[in-house]
Parts: structure tokens; C-alpha cells; sequence
């Protein structure tokens, strides 16, 4: 910013200059000519005065001293010079001047004012003044190189006043970008210092105050994101002891249905931990979720959403392409993702579902696939609330699956609309066991 600013103002200097210079040089050269040709007609009129009438008679013409570098001669009616210094004819500024008027002219290198000399109403000789037009001309490169001084000096004088403005105007940006970079890089306690412009302070209120605002509500979410850990946590806690419990007794009949609770207790803790970590509360400890085979986690996954599925009448298909058995992948948060993707294809789609896995060297694809079609623009399936219209739709599922399948390094996207396929990505790393099997082999 600071070279712009320069840049602006010596722009706008020359841009002055040069309008002001040029009319000004010319004024000074047309002002030095026209002074000189003045000095040489007062001259030649001083001298036009003391000349006698009978000085054609042989009468002495005493004509005064002429200025350095000038010259002053009489010539009579016949262009001869009688008195003085000149050429010794008279040349066409004497011969203009013999018809009664003052003659300028330049010639020869010379400027010229021939004055004539009048006796009864007749001219009876002409006064000719004359200097080198060297002269004149030194007089205007002196004038012109002043003018360029001074113009040297004006532009001297803009760039230090533009680099001191440039710099009381971009300090306390400089300042504002520093404090926002902070900002950026995690300290929410960072404000903008006032500065002497106005129009910057009244920018550094407003960030100030918009960074305030932003740290109240980030307070406000982590505050609610530990509250709710503690108010889940705790009942789900209490629970999971109490179904417990319940199979520590002898009875046959409630063991199923107890076992299938606690599993889904197991579950919704999971869930619940996924979504805390997935939140980032710094009141919150951070686990890595353990991995898990992915044919371990396709049978779970058959064996959680299997029922449901044949219970509206229709089919689920869990397998796997080509991806080798001793692959591991992060189990409770791909697991979330695709409850959610079948949760979504149970309610929006129809037809059999098949969930297939496939191996892409440095990842694996998961892809869910129903047989219904898309019913929703596709720029808008992850967006959070917007729901396709099915009953009890949130819009948050296919926006939180995303989220956690970035929290992986993966990515979660839209293959195919008819029929509905969603592909998650998902890096893998190899059992220990089976990488030093290979390596020995």
C-alpha cells in the first residue's frame, strides 16, 4: 500500500508540473525576447534623439554608448551607415523603418529595432539597435534550468511528504492485518489499536466489535457443548448400569430385549461422543477413534440395520469388492456416516440398498446405493436444514456426515443420482501384523 500511495502522489506532481511548467517555460522565453527587443527600442530611441539633421553635411554624430552586446548605428535615406556599429548596408528592418515606423526583426542572428530619425515631417536617416540572439538565449536556459530546479525540488519536496503520508496510512493497516492474522491463528483476544485516521478507527471499532460478538458466541457454543456432555453423559452412563444389571438376572425372556437396549445405549454413547469430538470442546478430552476391520464393521452394520430394513419390506446388502480383510478404518465415526447414509436411503429412498466397498490403494470407497432416484437439487443435499421432504427430516444428518468425514481426511460426496449413490472416501492404513508379514516376505 505504501508504494501506491507514493505512486498516487507523484503521479498527481507530475501531472501538476507538467501543466504548469511548460506554459511557464514558454512565458519565460517570450518574456526575455520581448524585454530584450524593448531594451534595444529605448535605445535606438535615446539615440534617434541626439541626432543633428545636418548631419548629412558632414556634422559629427555623437550617438550614445550602446549596452554590452549591443550595437547602435545611423543610416542615411540610402541605407549607408554613417555613425555607429552595424553592416554597412542597411538591411530590411532599416529599409521597413525609412516609411516612418519603429521596424523589428530577427536575422543573422541578431535581434533588430530600426527607430527613424524624423526633421520636418520627413525621416532623414534611421537609427538600427541590435544585439546577438546568443545572448537572449543564455538568459532563457538560465531561466529554464532554475524552473527546472525548482521543479526538481517540488518533486524531491512530494516524495518524502507522500512517503511520510504513506506511511501514517499504511501503519495502522499494517497493524489491522497483523492483529487479524492473530486472530486467524487462534488468539480471539487480539484487538486493533486506534490510530490518528478516523476513517481506519472507525474500521478497527467495527472489528473489534465483530470479533466480540464472535468470542461471546464461540463462548456461548462451548459452554453448550459441555453442558450437554455432562447432561448425555450422565444419564446414558446410569443407563447402560441399569440394563446391565437387568442381565445380571436369570431371565430368559428380558435377556434379548435387554442385550438389543444395550447395545443401542452402546451406540447412542458413541454417537454422542463422535458428535462431541466432532465439536472440538476444549472442556472435552480428545480421542482418537479406534479402528476397526472393515469386514467387522460391514457385519455390524449388517447386523444393526438389517432388521429395520425388512420390517418395511426390503432388502439390505453388506459386502465388500476387492478390499483385503486386513484393512482397518476409523470405526465409530465411519460407522456414524453410514448410519446416516442408510438412515437416509430407509427414509427418502426405495427399493434394496446395498452398501459395497471398494479399494483404492490409499483409501477405500464405501458406497450406498438405493434404487430410488434423486428428489432434491444436488448443490443442496449437505446443506444443514434443508431436508428432501421425507417425515421427520431434520436436514442435519447428510450435513453431519460430511463434517465427520473431513474430521477423518476423507470426503463424503454425491456419485450418482438415479440411482442414489453416495461415496465416502476414507484413508486406511494396514494391519501392523500383516505390513511386517509382507515386509519379511
Amino acid at each position: 500500500m505504501r508504494q501506491r500511495v507514493v505512486r498516487v502522489a507523484l503521479t498527481a506532481v507530475l501531472v501538476a508540473l507538467v501543466l504548469l511548467a511548460i506554459p511557464l517555460a514558454l512565458a519565460i522565453r517570450s518574456t526575455l525576447y520581448a524585454d530584450q527587443r524593448d531594451t534595444l527600442e529605448r535605445a535606438a530611441l535615446a539615440a534617434a534623439v541626439r541626432v543633428n539633421p545636418d548631419y548629412a553635411t558632414g556634422d559629427p554624430v555623437e550617438l550614445p554608448s550602446p549596452g554590452p552586446g549591443e550595437r547602435l548605428g545611423l543610416y542615411d535615406p540610402k541605407l549607408i551607415l554613417r555613425a555607429g556599429t552595424g553592416p554597412r548596408s542597411g538591411d530590411a528592418a532599416v529599409s521597413e523603418a525609412l516609411g516612418a515606423v519603429i521596424a523589428r526583426d530577427q536575422t543573422a542572428g541578431e535581434l533588430v529595432v530600426a527607430v527613424p530619425v524624423s526633421h520636418n515631417e520627413q525621416v532623414i536617416g534611421v537609427v538600427r539597435a541590435s544585439s546577438a540572439v546568443s545572448v537572449v538565449r543564455d538568459r532563457v536556459l538560465l531561466g529554464w534550468a532554475a524552473l527546472l530546479g525548482a521543479a526538481v525540488l517540488a518533486l524531491t519536496v512530494a516524495v518524502l511528504v507522500a512517503r511520510r503520508q504513506a506511511r501514517a496510512l499504511a501503519a495502522p493497516l499494517e497493524a489491522l492485518s497483523r492483529h487479524s492474522r492473530a486472530v486467524t491463528d487462534g488468539d480471539l483476544t487480539a484487538r486493533a489499536e486506534p490510530s490518528a485516521i478516523a476513517e481506519i478507527d472507525q474500521v478497527a471499532r467495527t472489528h473489534n466489535d465483530m470479533l466480540h460478538s464472535l468470542s461471546e458466541l464461540l463462548r456461548h457454543e462451548r459452554d453448550f457443548t459441555a453442558n450437554a456432555s455432562h447432561q448425555l453423559r450422565t444419564p446414558l452412563t446410569g443407563l447402560h448400569l441399569t440394563l446391565e444389571t437387568g442381565l445380571a438376572q436369570d431371565d430368559a425372556r428380558l435377556r434379548p430385549v435387554l442385550e438389543e437396549a444395550l447395545a443401542a445405549t452402546r451406540r447412542l454413547h458413541h454417537t454422542v461422543e463422535e458428535v462431541l469430538r466432532l465439536a472440538g470442546s476444549p472442556g472435552l478430552p480428545h480421542r482418537v477413534a479406534p479402528d476397526r476391520l472393515v469386514a467387522q464393521l460391514l457385519d455390524e452394520t449388517d447386523e444393526r440395520w438389517h432388521g429395520l430394513f425388512a420390517q418395511d419390506g426390503r432388502r439390505l446388502d453388506c459386502g465388500s469388492q476387492d478390499a483385503p480383510a486386513d484393512v482397518r478404518v476409523p470405526g465409530g465415526p465411519v460407522a456414524e456416516i453410514l448410519g446416516v447414509l442408510l438412515d437416509n436411503a430407509r427414509t427418502h429412498g426405495h427399493g434394496g440398498v446395498r452398501v459395497t466397498v471398494r479399494d483404492l490403494d490409499d483409501a477405500l470407497a464405501f458406497d450406498v446405493t438405493d434404487e430410488g432416484g434423486l428428489r432434491t437439487e444436488p448443490g443442496r443435499l449437505f446443506a444443514r436444514g434443508h431436508t428432501g421432504g421425507g417425515a421427520g427430516g431434520t436436514g442435519i444428518g447428510l450435513a453431519l456426515a460430511r463434517d465427520l468425514a473431513v474430521s477423518l481426511g476423507g470426503r463424503l460426496f454425491l456419485a450418482s443420482g438415479d440411482p442414489t449413490t453416495f461415496t465416502l472416501l476414507v484413508p486406511v492404513r494396514q494391519d501392523a501384523g500383516a505390513v511386517s508379514g509382507e515386509a519379511a516376505r
